[in-house]
């Protein structure tokens, strides 16, 4: 489990970050002034530090310069406003990694921190040229999908989704992260774009679409892919 820490003095924010960020599976540790972010940040190991700039005790232009100073190359992402222009700035010359400026939208946050923390993503295993589940054939390689034989007509997005999915079997996945691999964060589309996405994909590949057997909604977490896959002829 990743552990990301966060460094920010106002407490309603610290809320909806704690959770957000637990609701993908980070431990969270949370410091609401500068002496003890840096603190927690040496003590604590952090993989990713979200660093607001304006922080009672020390600033987080000082805790990065220190850190930065100390040799630690812990990811950090800092917050800003938008009169911070050249806090910023200076922020990513002292270190930093990324920066946000307030107000932001969480799910580019995300995005912003799974940016950071896949540095050097392990290759992902090969998938066969063609895929079977139950009366489902999926042809990577033509980028066709049949069902009971007869070919299903999807767009490149639904199928990019499907193999999202199906590279991932048994995961719950939350939209965001759907929007993020599949769409990009930068995209201006919303969660609602993969619920509607999901339930056009369902009517390609489900024997009931109303009551779906592979793509599984779980209430208040996202989607899971539920078939056994197998090489297809």
């Amino acid at each position: 489990m990743k552990r990301v820490l966060v460094v920010e003095d106002d407490a309603s924010l610290v809320v909806g970050l704690s959770g957000a960020l637990q609701g993908e599976g980070y431990e969270v540790t949370v410091a609401r002034t500068g002496p003890d972010g840096f603190r927690l940040a040496r003590e604590t190991d952090p993989d990713l530090i979200i660093l607001d700039l304006m922080l009672p005790g020390m600033s987080g232009l000082e805790i990065c310069k220190r850190l930065r100073d100390a040799g630690d190359r812990t990811k950090i992402i800092v917050l800003t406003s938008r009169a911070e222009e050249d806090d910023r700035v200076l922020g990513l010359e002292l270190g930093a990694d990324d920066y946000v400026t307030k107000p932001f939208s969480v799910r580019e946050l995300l995005a912003r921190i799974r940016a950071q923390l896949r540095r050097e993503p392990a290759p992902e295993e090969p998938l066969p040229d063609r895929i079977r589940f139950e009366d489902v054939t999926v042809d990577f390689k033509r980028r066709e999908v049949f069902r009971r034989s007869q070919l299903q007509t999807l767009t490149n997005q639904e199928f990019r989704l499907l193999e999202y999915l199906i590279r991932h079997p048994g995961e719950v996945l939350s939209r965001d992260r759907l929007l993020d691999e599949t769409w990009g964060y930068d995209a201006q589309f919303t969660t609602r774009t993969v619920d509607n996405h999901i339930l056009r994909l369902r009517k390609h590949i489900e024997p009931d679409p109303e009551n779906p057997k592979y793509i599984l909604t779980i209430r208040g977490a996202g989607y899971r892919f539920d078939a056994t896959v197998r090489p297809g002829l």
